[in-house]
């Protein structure tokens, strides 16, 4: 067991951030409000955050503002028009075969420290039809993307392909 009087003030934050995931978590699977049935979950969250507290290494790279959940709704929306975009791109080149598709890997560097923030910005690009990021190698993630133009450069495909989402998570994402 881990001795709260002795953990770092990042163990501790670690500890409330998966603590109130966990509890977020199972609020959403009971689906109703029982004050008794959820004192059970708050309990089994908290225990369950103690005794994994080492294994969420991975939510020590977030930024704690006041501004964070507002960036995180700011991203979710250029998310979203990424995706309904990209969906049509990719629509309309399948169905027009005189649109281009040069598809190729290509290397997309981040600013990102975070393993999350790589992780969730990997995902993002993944999602959106087009590109599919295939290995994070350091600050730099091998992404298929299907219009690369023969000759495109690093800062080309990171400005094309990455910048509208990294700009966002850096605002949440050390």
């Amino acid at each position: 067991m881990t001795d709260i009087a002795n953990t770092t003030p990042s163990l501790i934050v670690r500890f409330l951030i998966a603590t109130l995931l966990l509890f977020i978590t199972w609020l959403l699977l009971v689906g109703k409000w029982d004050w008794a049935e959820n004192s059970v979950g708050l309990a089994v969250a908290m225990i369950t955050a103690l005794i994994s507290l080492r294994n969420f290494e991975l939510l020590d790279g977030i930024k704690f503002t006041a501004m964070t959940p507002f960036y995180m709704v700011h991203y979710l929306v250029i998310f979203i028009i990424a995706l309904i975009r990209s969906n049509i791109d990719v629509a309309l080149r399948v169905l027009s075969p005189q649109l281009p598709i040069n598809p190729a890997i290509v290397t997309v560097k981040t600013q990102l420290q975070s393993p999350l923030g790589k992780l969730i910005l990997a995902n993002s690009i993944t999602l959106t039809p087009g590109t599919l990021t295939v290995d994070i190698i350091d600050d730099n993630l091998q992404i298929h993307w299907i219009d690369s133009t023969p000759g495109t450069d690093l800062a080309h495909a990171t400005q094309a392909i990455s910048d509208q989402f990294e700009r966002d998570l850096r605002r949440i994402f050390i």
